[in-house]
């Protein structure tokens, strides 16, 4: 066996046993080193130990744990989602259903099948007739001039602006004057009771036939027809209730004929009020 050993000055001395020692020179006390391997394994046992015993932070989130727990719910916030637009998106279709090419699929089903029968119709062939305010009053005019013969005294017309109920100068004002007829109040009130509950506005409008005059009350056409204008719309605003914001007024004078002046009973038919229900 041999031996190397440092003495106190600092040299070594060894042995057989292949352990080589180191003693300060100062103080005596020696240091003892194996071998590389013996070394090399026990720092790899003192690091798995280290490893073991090694606690991760409170606060840190661990690398080896399903990351994303709290977050989960948005899993489920965005099925909802989906499942929300697939809906909507079939809502959308159903609603916009296309009639030709429901009746190509039915008709391609059916010969698949084995069946020639007719498409069903999912639509009906006629359209219902629709009711409203407009088509409601001339039924009830109508009605009310058969009612009460008056098919020579009012006219009713329907044009782009709306419906027209012409009133005769010889049912509402004596010739030549503005004043209303006492008879002629009877008539108005039958017509407000008709055109009250109408939404629409309404436009009185005066009308003369072309032959002038010229009075202390009326110089001209022009005054004979807004004044006929004026004390029908009064008469119904203040007496029949019907709404002022909805009424208007407005005379031509002799420049809206219905029909020529050329004969007396164009120029009767010209001397009129007409109640305008606008569209």
């Amino acid at each position: 066996m041999s031996s190397r050993r440092e003495t106190n000055d600092g040299t070594f001395f060894t042995g057989s046993f292949g352990i080589a020692e180191w003693r300060h020179p100062g103080n005596g006390q020696s240091k003892t080193n194996k071998h590389a391997s013996a070394k090399r394994s026990r720092e790899h046992v003192s690091a798995k130990r280290v490893r073991k015993n090694f606690k991760i932070d409170e606060f840190e989130e661990s690398p080896f744990s399903e990351s994303g727990e709290k977050d989960r719910y948005l899993i489920t916030y965005a099925d909802l989602i989906t499942l929300l637009l697939g809906l909507f998106i079939l809502l959308y279709t159903a609603s916009n259903l296309d009639v030709q090419k429901y009746e190509k699929m039915v008709n391609a089903i059916g010969n698949v099948f084995g069946s020639d029968h007719k498409t069903i119709k999912i639509f009906p062939e006629k359209e219902l007739p629709v009711t409203t305010p407009l088509t409601s009053l001339k039924s009830e005019v109508n009605n009310l001039i058969e009612k009460n013969n008056y098919s020579s005294s009012i006219k009713l017309e329907e044009n782009s602006r709306g419906v027209t109920i012409h009133i005769l100068e010889d049912i509402v004002f004596p010739s030549g004057s503005a004043e209303l007829k006492k008879s002629s109040k009877i008539v108005l009130q039958q017509l407000a009771a008709i055109i009250r509950r109408l939404p629409n506005d309404i436009r009185i409008e005066g009308h003369t036939d072309n032959v002038p005059i010229n009075t202390y009350q009326f110089p001209s056409n022009w005054h004979l027809s807004v004044s006929r204008a004026l004390n029908t719309a009064y008469y119904l605003m203040t007496e029949q209730g019907l709404d002022p914001e909805k009424l208007s007024i407005v005379g031509y004078s002799e420049y809206k004929p219905l029909e020529s002046n050329q004969t007396s009973d164009g120029k009767a038919a010209n001397r009129r009020v007409d109640i305008v229900i606008i569209k």
